[in-house]
């Protein structure tokens, strides 16, 4: 037997059944909020995520070569993507420019629980203005979207990527030292961190300074003793998230999404239903269309690992409801196969989900087989009923049949 690339996955019609209603849901949360969804190629060029992250990131993705010898590789996330679809097409489009997007990504990497090489990935983008009200419409958005799923317990914490920036730079660090930095201290790799920190020519105390910054968590009086602009810009995103009904977000200077591009608000959300690897969601405020050849911009965006929260929600008991098919159609003999099959394509036309017997099975094993697919009626199509323009209605659920007009049978299924 052939088997599926490892790090994939096969999908049953039952999980995709359930992936398709909170995808959907998804979509429809994002819509609401007033952003539109675009889409954009699942490979791109290489060079792209080499600008974004470094020429490390290479060792992640699956890049290749094509038949016209371009380095080209399979998407390993959506945020560059949509920025260079802004920089190439969109810059006309009125600000602020408010954009969602779903699809698969690819990375080259050791799958564990919840972590596959290709996984799903649901974001969006606003381009607009570097204002609070635009990284807590953001916010807003993610969190929206999470409660919506009905996941129980999640936590969005928020922090300002500037306050560690700017106590790096007066420690007289180089911005080149302090990317490696920040993305130790993004991970809590403090052992790490402290050598690149002293290499970087920092003293004890600044040193000591920052981790202890990294560790400040609370509600935004934990900020009282900060001052300067990046405090003031989170107290005004809270007020927006308190104004927007949102009261389990929490700050955390620890939040570092040690990225470059990263120039001020980052959050992240967890679901600790998830364990360790309890981060569902990570974004934050970046500047990124000037690396692509485009102005620089504001932008804000997220990205929400659309795996992962499906994880949490098996893990807290939550499922999605279960379509199933509404009408069986089942023909008593040869003769009445004819109507059965009229029957069900008026059904289907009225937008009522249907099916009808194509094995030819007796009536006893279509009632079985009618309750293996959890259809809410079946519609027996007998000779009987037909001499008075009737089909039998059988309750799936009570077993109750009742004799139906065939004219009425599409309202008495809607109702």
């Amino acid at each position: 037997m052939i088997q599926r690339p490892r790090g994939t996955r096969d999908f049953a019609p039952d999980e995709m059944e359930t992936r398709r209603y909170f995808e959907s849901l998804m979509r429809d949360v994002a819509r609401t909020h007033g952003f539109r969804e675009v889409s954009t190629p699942i490979f791109e060029t290489t060079d792209l995520f080499i600008i974004k992250s470094g020429p490390g990131i290479v060792e992640e993705m699956y890049a290749f070569k094509d038949k016209g010898d371009r380095e080209l590789c399979l998407r390993p996330e959506l945020t560059a993507p949509v920025i260079r679809f802004f920089v190439s097409d969109l810059t006309t489009y009125p600000r602020p420019l408010k954009m969602f997007y779903f699809g698969q990504c690819f990375r080259y990497e050791r799958p564990q629980s919840g972590r596959f090489r290709e996984f799903f990935q649901f974001g969006a983008e606003l381009i607009g203005a570097p204002t609070a009200e635009s990284d807590a419409e953001v916010i807003g958005l993610a969190a929206s979207i999470i409660k919506r799923t009905g996941l129980k317990d999640y936590r969005i914490r928020v922090g300002h990527i500037g306050i560690l920036r700017s106590k790096l730079t007066s420690a007289g660090v180089k911005p080149d030292d302090m990317v490696k930095i920040l993305q130790k201290l993004d991970k809590k790799l403090y052992d790490e961190a402290r050598p690149l920190m002293k290499g970087a020519g920092m003293t004890d105390g600044d040193l000591e300074d920052v981790i202890k910054t990294t560790q400040i968590t609370g509600p935004m009086a934990v900020l009282d003793d900060f001052t300067g602009e990046a405090k003031e810009h989170l107290k005004q995103v809270f007020e927006v998230l308190h104004a927007y009904g949102f009261d389990n977000v929490s700050v955390d200077l620890g939040v570092v999404r040690g990225l470059a591009y990263y120039t001020g608000m980052v959050f992240e959300a967890d679901a600790p239903a998830l364990g360790a690897e309890k981060q569902i969601c990570g974004g934050g405020s970046y500047s990124l269309s000037e690396l692509f050849g485009g102005e620089k911009v504001f932008s804000s965006g997220f990205g929400i690992g659309f795996d992962r929260v499906l994880l949490a929600l098996k893990r807290e008991g939550t499922t999605s409801p279960r379509t199933g098919i509404q009408a069986y159609v089942v023909p008593v003999n040869e003769k009445m196969r004819a109507q059965a099959f009229k029957i069900v394509a008026d059904l289907r036309d009225s937008g009522i989900v249907a099916d009808i017997d194509l094995m030819r099975r007796n009536l006893a094993k279509n009632f079985k087989y009618a309750d293996s697919i959890e259809a809410h009626y079946t519609i027996i199509v007998g000779e009987k009923e037909a001499e008075v323009s009737s089909v039998t209605l059988r309750d799936m659920g009570s077993g109750e049949q009742v004799l139906v007009k065939i004219n009425d049978l599409v309202g008495r299924l809607k109702k």
